[in-house]
């Protein structure tokens, strides 16, 4: 499948009753403050949350051993409520009946065609909880580059997915992500992080 993530743009913006939404709703709650008052917040949830469980999906972080070094694998997407193409990690929601492991490893077999073992998972994170109750959880995917179903990777997207993966040097990415943000992408909050936390080690030598 060819594509060309330049092409992609909002063309239009309408506002949507709650009603009309697929994927996600409003909602108002209702709670008592630090002092005791009764107060009320608007926030929004996907729709799409499996019934009993905490989290919706997952982030991926995959670090593929080159002959040059370690590599983090990254994907380019274009997200219409930001108008641009983000720099991500490979992510998913979970699907009924599946553990978290088994959503990143499905995931990034199906956005990158890698096949990995899931060996880390961090604790539940909420992605702007002033906002929305939107979550997730990191998985650490290991990658075999001997593997040699992962000599060759290839995606396989859904009809309509258009997302093309690359890896930099896992020791560059943090200038790496600045050159992709002066060039005009838009950095997913989860990989910036992942990039200031190197500054930071970094900086204070942990």
């Amino acid at each position: 499948m060819t594509f060309d993530l330049k092409k992609a743009r909002v063309t239009k913006i309408e506002h949507l009753e709650g009603r009309d939404a697929k994927w996600v709703k409003i909602q108002k709650v209702f709670f008592k403050d630090a002092e005791g008052r009764d107060r009320d917040w608007e926030f929004g949830s996907r729709t799409t949350r499996v019934e009993g469980s905490e989290v919706d999906g997952c982030g991926i972080i995959a670090i593929l051993e080159k002959p040059t070094g370690k590599e983090i694998l990254l994907q380019k997407q274009f997200r219409p409520p930001v108008n641009g193409v983000c720099i991500e990690v490979p992510a998913g929601l979970l699907d009924p009946n599946e553990t978290i492991e088994q959503c990143a490893e499905r995931e990034l077999l199906e956005e990158t065609g890698y096949v990995g073992k899931a060996t880390k998972i961090s604790p539940i994170m909420f992605n702007d909880p002033g906002f929305c109750n939107t979550n997730l959880k990191l998985v650490h995917v290991e990658v075999d580059m001997k593997d040699p179903r992962n000599q060759d990777p290839k995606p396989q997207l859904e009809e309509g997915e258009y997302i093309e993966c690359f890896t930099v040097p896992l020791a560059e990415l943090p200038q790496q992500l600045r050159r992709l943000y002066n060039e005009g992408y838009i950095l997913d909050a989860r990989i910036q992080n992942i990039a200031d936390g190197i500054e930071l080690a970094r900086m204070y030598k942990l």
